[in-house]
């Protein structure tokens, strides 16, 4: 294996680990938060992806045109996301699991025959900003310029939403709510207010990944449910409700996929799979995951 071939699949692993994260950290934050299993998480994601090509068809495909298209698609996705939390899934809060998970998965085929409805079956896709068109050679291989500034824009978000968390008033009444919503209430903080800002701040996230892989991938159907099994993966691996173990979890994921794919191109899949039954069985929290939050 030569270094250019090393080089290439890490970056491979890394594009795909930041576009992972994006939805994946949204999936953590509402479960930590909100405490409800969102199965239909990916399906705010390949909304943001649908969207974000609709909204290019009017705003054209510059520069300025594909990230207004992006930020438009997420802040739409947000909307859609408040409006299901307030009137649906807040009714679920506090239900056991399971009628959470068959509440959200009614929701993935409600959206999976939306999107049908709306846009067909057949695949679209959206171009690159002519800005991030080119690429650069490295040790032989060639790195796309969209993929390093996806990866700029990933350090930006992971710093961004850490200093949010530590550093912020909002920021300290999240934790404080993921540790003990009881007390938080007792505090007279609006807990129904916070769970809805909460989902539709992850939601948010789910729609702009959706929005930014849209250049790198076709957009079809079917999408949701590839990104909601790989951040789940993400989020078991790395630990329920954690944010750096989200983060870890998504670039692990990544690096497994990437030279899975190149070494035991018919086992890539199994790879990943495996990467989690090890870690549950080591660490059943995961890798930087409580035991209290998997109780909770």
């Amino acid at each position: 294996m030569t270094a250019a071939i090393i080089i290439n699949q890490a970056f491979s692993g890394l594009t795909t680990a930041v576009f992972l994260f994006m939805t994946a950290i949204g999936l953590s934050l509402i479960f930590g938060v909100v405490r409800i299993l969102n199965f239909a998480h990916g399906s705010f994601y390949m909304l943001g992806a649908y969207l974000a090509y609709q909204f290019s068809q009017y705003l054209g495909t510059g520069n300025l045109g594909f990230w207004g298209s992006a930020l438009l698609a997420a802040s739409v996705v947000a909307l859609i996301g408040l409006v299901v939390e307030r009137l649906l899934l807040s009714r679920l809060y506090g239900k056991e699991e399971l009628l959470q998970l068959l509440f959200t998965y009614a929701l993935v085929l409600v959206f999976a025959d939306a999107v049908k409805a709306i846009w067909g079956v057949e695949q679209v896709s959206v171009s690159r900003p002519p800005a991030l068109a080119g690429g650069l050679n490295l040790a032989g291989t060639v790195i796309p310029q969209y993929s390093l500034f996806m990866s700029a824009v990933c350090v930006v978000l992971v710093l961004g939403l850490w200093l949010t968390i530590q550093r912020t008033r909002i920021g300290r009444i999240i934790r404080a709510a993921a540790a003990d919503r009881e007390m938080v209430r007792a505090l007279g903080i609006n807990v129904t207010q916070l769970n809805s800002s909460v989902f539709a701040v992850g939601t948010f996230l789910a729609g702009l990944g959706g929005a930014l892989v849209a250049p790198v991938t076709a957009i079809s159907l079917g999408m949701d449910a590839e990104i909601i099994i790989a951040a789940f993966i993400a989020v078991v691996v790395g630990g329920m409700g954690s944010f750096w173990g989200t983060l870890l979890g998504s670039l692990l994921y990544g690096q497994v996929l990437a030279f899975g794919i190149f070494l035991l191109p018919e086992f890539s899949l199994f790879a990943v799979f495996a990467l989690m039954a090890v870690v549950l069985i080591i660490r059943p929290h995961g890798l930087l995951g409580s035991r209290e939050a998997v109780r909770a």
